[in-house]
């Protein structure tokens, strides 16, 4: 049996069921772990979003607040690398698919992309104290379609520049306008809001987030069920980690007064700016000094941030591969988990409408029960959904909605 390349959780093909295998092609090499050891990763990154925006504040004293601290920025960073995996998940993992399965695979990423885009922007207006992801998600699909034919090569170097040169470019943006814009010299359309929070100004700026996408579809690529290409991402996640996070530190210490500079122009009671290589409980920079391109805290958007977390991502994602095929004990164990990730568009949208009814204001804060009652209901719920259906509720819909690319001819 083979997966449908158009089950969808945010977008991504989907794999609930342990006994099915992937094949790209006639002749692949089937492999559960590939495919399920996505879902695992994916499902992680969901209950990271679930501890970032309902759980305890990082900034706590004590083990709470540091495991909270890990998953504030690397849990969406997780996701972001893996929309790139969908995109080729869906238009052709190992080999780009061309012809008219080509021409349908496009549009299908960009009917989701569109539906991304609509959904996120209603959950936006709801009022939600949640910085929504899934508008700048759609997004980063759009912005990466035109790469799916690359080999994983040019697609790896493009990640890397892009990484090199894409925040700097958002730090010059965001300074000319913080600069100009007061003065009435510089002023974004009034119609272009939008689109310029989604590539700039929003919490997840698609100048400084796609790297994670390009990075993601280089890996998917790979044949990620051999083991020498699994140490090879093991070594780089590692490597890009230390290269980032090290960096970052080393660079603070190095750069006169750098730790006072930011401490300075963040003005917060939180952690200390000497965090700021890898914790976001320092606050961030107000955007005045470039300084704050040398820390790689989650959320500022910098090139020594997207280097550690790409990293972040890459180990996570060969972990979970690695361990679901190497230990069956282990597979049985996270298939809740698994089963979460399957549809990790239902399970965000819901964590999000929760929060919205619940009334939660202040993000993050709540309690620890609170977190533990978020990540057992959508569990409990996933579990129980995929024993009966293949896809979530919201992945059957968005896969219906992209029904009309099967007119392409």
């Amino acid at each position: 049996m083979t997966h449908n390349t158009d089950d969808t959780a945010l977008a991504a093909p989907s794999v609930p069921r342990p006994r099915a295998a992937e094949s790209d092609r006639a002749g692949d090499r089937p492999s559960t772990g590939r495919l399920i050891g996505v879902d695992l990763a994916r499902g992680l990154a969901v209950f990271g979003m679930y501890a970032a925006h309902v759980g305890p504040d990082p900034s706590e004293p004590g083990a709470t607040g540091f495991v909270m601290e890990l998953a504030h920025g690397r849990a969406s960073a997780l996701f972001a690398f893996l929309a790139g995996f969908s995109i080729m998940l869906i238009t052709g993992r190992r080999t780009p698919k061309t012809g008219r399965a080509g021409r349908q695979a496009v549009v299908k990423v960009v009917i989701r992309a569109l539906v991304l885009l609509a959904v996120g922007t209603l959950l936006t207006r709801t009022g939600t104290p949640v910085e929504v992801i899934l508008a700048f998600y759609g997004l980063y699909f759009l912005l990466a379609l035109p790469l799916y034919r690359l080999a994983a090569r040019p697609l790896a170097v493009i990640a890397g520049a892009s990484a090199l040169v894409l925040p700097q470019l958002l730090y010059v943006i965001q300074h000319a306008r913080s600069i100009r814009e007061p003065s009435g010299v510089w002023a974004w359309p009034a119609n272009a809001d939008g689109i310029v929070s989604l590539l700039f100004t929003g919490s997840y700026p698609a100048l400084a987030w796609i790297p994670f996408v390009i990075a993601g579809m280089a890996v998917a690529r790979l044949d990620l069920a051999a083991t020498a290409v699994r140490i090879r991402l093991a070594i780089t996640g590692g490597c890009l980690a230390v290269l980032g996070y090290g960096g970052s530190w080393l660079a603070l210490r190095l750069v006169p007064q750098a730790v006072s500079v930011l401490g300075a122009s963040d003005g917060s009671e939180g952690g200390s700016a000497a965090s700021a290589w890898w914790s976001d409980t320092w606050g961030y920079p107000d955007g005045d000094t470039p300084v704050g391109l040398l820390v790689a805290s989650p959320h500022s958007e910098t090139s020594l941030s997207v280097l550690a977390n790409t990293g972040v991502a890459l180990t996570v994602l060969v972990g979970c591969l690695a361990a679901v095929d190497a230990f069956p004990r282990f597979h049985r164990l996270v298939r809740p988990v698994i089963a979460v990730g399957s549809m990790s568009l239902t399970a965000y949208v819901l964590h999000v409408v929760g929060i919205r009814l619940l009334g939660i204001e202040e993000l993050p804060g709540s309690s620890l029960r609170v977190l533990l009652g978020f990540l057992g209901t959508v569990t409990v719920f996933a579990t129980l959904w995929s024993r009966s259906f293949r896809r979530g509720p919201l992945e059957w819909l968005l896969g219906m909605a992209t029904k009309p690319a099967e007119l392409v001819r």
